[in-house]
């Protein structure tokens, strides 16, 4: 009866740990992004579609700059973007054929950058000279709720 008693207590605890694992690696939306030093455009493209109507302030009200971070989109991360290694100098940006789009990027080390359409017309970008080895979570956001446009995102070193 111990035997069997061990036995369940341990199929137990492999069952709600393995339940906790969604919550730690938590998916995309979309496609996700592997990259390393000296990466090729065609690595560094994915696509998606905005829309929903979660207001992305709730991931953080401003960035780590002090940028305003605004949107509508999923509580899902859109992309999940993996730095094989630390680098240098990168860009994100949006491409929606100017459609009023906005991005969020949390990364390791507290890292959070917001972006909207700034100074570059109506697509949304970040920007950064350090960007360290780890994982990152990506929202690509419209201004307002609900609006859903197909885009690309690029990283550009």
């Amino acid at each position: 009866m111990a035997r069997r008693n061990r036995f369940y207590g341990l199929l137990l605890s492999l069952l709600l740990g393995s339940a906790a694992l969604p919550a730690l690696a938590q998916q995309a939306n979309f496609d996700s992004l592997q990259l390393a030093g000296g990466f090729s455009r065609s690595d560094a493209t994915v696509s998606g579609n905005t829309g929903g109507s979660f207001s992305l302030d709730r991931i953080a009200a401003h960035d780590s700059h002090g940028q305003r971070c605004m949107g509508f989109g999923s509580e899902r991360p859109d992309h999940i973007m993996t730095l094989t290694e630390d680098l240098g100098a990168m860009s994100l940006a949006v491409h929606s054929g100017g459609n009023d789009t906005t991005l969020i990027v949390q990364g390791p080390g507290n890292l959070l950058l917001c972006g909207d359409d700034g100074h570059h017309g109506q697509d949304a970008h970040v920007q950064a000279s350090q960007w360290p080895r780890g994982t990152y979570r990506v929202w690509v956001g419209s201004l307002q709720p609900g609006e859903r446009w197909r885009y690309r995102l690029t990283a550009q070193q």
